[in-house]
């Protein structure tokens, strides 16, 4: 009979640590890219939740012939009827929603609205200093404090 001992089963301390220092490489090398795509896919949030805003704001302009200014501040029931947030519950929302009059126009010509990221009213661990602040107006603009953002 054999013992055990003569024959060790197991690993050895630097092999431990050769796959310790491969796993902390690919994590190094997989974690920006992680980081990138998540941030895309808030952007992307944040671009669906303006869209949406945007049609709620035309169907009120079909009835009213104005469209409506708000924020998460907004005590009125009329304006409270809009979602200040960008997914379903506010906490896990990557962006803060409002909508204001365009600069040099009445609310009833035309509205922009705004999602900015990462407020203290949302999920303040999520910012996007690449794109910051998406705006969309009722005449069709698309901007961002960044580049390529829409």
């Amino acid at each position: 009979m054999r013992s055990r001992f003569l024959h060790p089963v197991g690993f050895t301390l630097i092999e431990i640590l050769v796959g310790v220092v491969i796993v902390g490489l690919l994590a190094a090398v997989a974690l920006p890219s992680y980081q990138f795509a998540v941030r895309k896919v808030k952007r992307a949030e944040g671009r669906a939740a303006l869209f949406k805003l945007m049609q709620q704001q035309e169907q009120l302009y079909s009835q009213r012939m104005t469209y409506l200014a708000f924020s998460s501040a907004s005590t009125d029931p009329d304006q409270r009827r809009f979602v200040w947030f960008s997914a379903e519950a506010a906490a896990s929302s990557a962006y803060e929603l409002d909508a204001q009059p365009c600069a040099g126009h009445r609310i009833s010509e035309c509205v922009m609205l705004r999602a900015r990221p990462g407020t203290d009213k949302v999920n303040t661990g999520f910012s996007d200093t690449q794109c910051g602040t998406l705006r969309l107006d009722s005449l069709g603009h698309k901007e961002a404090d960044g580049r390529d953002c829409w």
